[in-house]
């Protein structure tokens, strides 16, 4: 079984130069680099790029001289949690020449993540050793009217194991790069927020390494902005690593939400579980969620699944799903994906209604009930009475708007 994959150079996938379109090609040929002139400026037809609305991106993709012109803002970082076992440092720039740790995570995959990497005032890294409660990581926005870029690095020690929520707010433009290195034997338990304020624009890419026998249990919930585009790639340092991704997101009317995800398998005995849902509702209201998942020659012993469901609450919304498996071994221990887009189940409204239960309180019951996996992952009470309370206002606007 093929897919076909994003973020290749023209010149590696025999495309074309200038054509802007680039061919189906094997996830493992993808093509990285730290040098934002290393990626064409997109048109927008690019695989990587084609569900993009590239001119809401505010120039972030476009030429260099221009991209750079932009950036006039900064980002705060805030880290808060207990005092010992927890290190925050600050490296001069997102440069591996800088510090060794930098991009042992990964590297960019397109031009807006190079740009962040290569053009990031600092790199503030985040280390966790021992056992931690949990440690919060708030990103404010540079505010209405500004661009900034960023680079952050989550590092769990060896047989660590620690919470980490980090938590997006604020205005403006924002194109960063966080990595994620589990040591052997971590576990780390992670939450991002995407909680932006109307006016923002968040362009991230994610890149995680699991150790050898590391866990990690991930959760993104996109609620705020007026596009978020979040590029997650997962990577194994060694057999026996776990990855859960789940992902909770909810658009209104104008609002673009994108998540396009990687997980690429290259060591044996590796496992990985993806759950993404989505419920859209407003006119022009847009979601986009890719999930490639690369099983390499090497990795046998895999396990794996990717899922997506997407619920259509009213007219004019419009949800895209495009699950990818590559298999390049047959000795596997599992592997599928499934997704599926809808408005609400007839059948339930009818179940809760013949009850005596209004029509407005049935639907609020409904995208409860299909969240609520998602929700019950998170482990910080008060952040899940938070996401609860965010969904609670959504679904009071859609029955003031009905």
């Amino acid at each position: 079984m093929t897919t076909e994959v994003s973020g290749l150079a023209p010149e590696l996938a025999g495309a074309k130069k200038g054509t802007g379109v680039v061919p189906a090609a094997s996830a493992g040929e993808r093509f990285t680099s730290y040098d934002p002139a290393a990626f064409e400026v997109p048109s927008g037809r690019e695989e990587n790029w084609r569900f993009t609305p590239m001119r809401r991106l505010r120039g972030l993709a476009g030429p260099l001289d221009t991209a750079t012109a932009l950036i006039d803002g900064k980002a705060e970082f805030r880290v808060s949690g207990p005092t010992e076992g927890l290190t925050v440092e600050t490296v001069a720039a997102a440069d591996p020449a800088a510090d060794p740790r930098i991009g042992e995570a990964g590297a960019p995959a397109d031009r807006v993540a190079a740009l962040a990497w290569s053009g990031s005032p600092a790199a503030t890294v985040v280390t966790m050793e021992g056992q931690l409660e949990p440690v919060t990581i708030t990103v404010a926005g540079p505010g209405a009217g500004r661009t900034a870029l960023a680079h952050l690095q989550l590092r769990a020690g060896t047989h660590a194991e620690a919470v980490v929520v980090l938590d997006y707010t604020g205005s403006g433009t924002l194109a960063d790069n966080v990595e994620v290195v589990l040591g052997d034997g971590a576990k780390l338990t992670l939450v991002v927020i995407d909680d932006w304020a109307d006016d923002a624009v968040h362009v991230g890419a994610q890149h995680i390494l699991v150790g050898r026998d590391a866990t990690l249990r991930a959760t993104t919930v996109s609620l705020g902005g007026d596009l978020v585009r979040i590029s997650p790639t997962v990577r194994y340092a060694g057999p026996g690593g776990d990855a859960e991704l789940a992902g909770l997101s909810f658009a209104d009317a104008g609002q673009h939400l994108e998540h396009r995800l990687l997980v690429d398998h290259s060591a044996p005995h590796c496992r990985s579980n993806v759950v993404y849902k989505s419920a859209l509702q407003g006119e022009d209201a847009h979601t986009v969620w890719i999930g490639d998942v690369l099983i390499r020659a090497g990795a046998e012993g895999t396990e794996t699944f990717e899922l997506n469901r997407n619920l259509l609450l009213t007219q004019g919304a419009r949800a895209d799903s495009v699950p990818n498996l590559e298999i390049e071994t047959g000795e596997i221990a599992g592997a599928g994906h499934a997704s599926a887009t809808g408005r609400f189940d007839d059948e339930q409204l009818f179940y809760l209604r013949s009850r005596g239960i209004p029509e407005t309180v049935a639907r609020r019951l409904v995208v409860r009930g299909f969240f609520n996996e998602i929700i019950n992952r998170i482990s910080v009470p008060a952040l899940r009475e938070r996401l609860e309370a965010a969904v609670e206002a959504e679904l009071a606007a859609m029955n003031d708007e009905r």
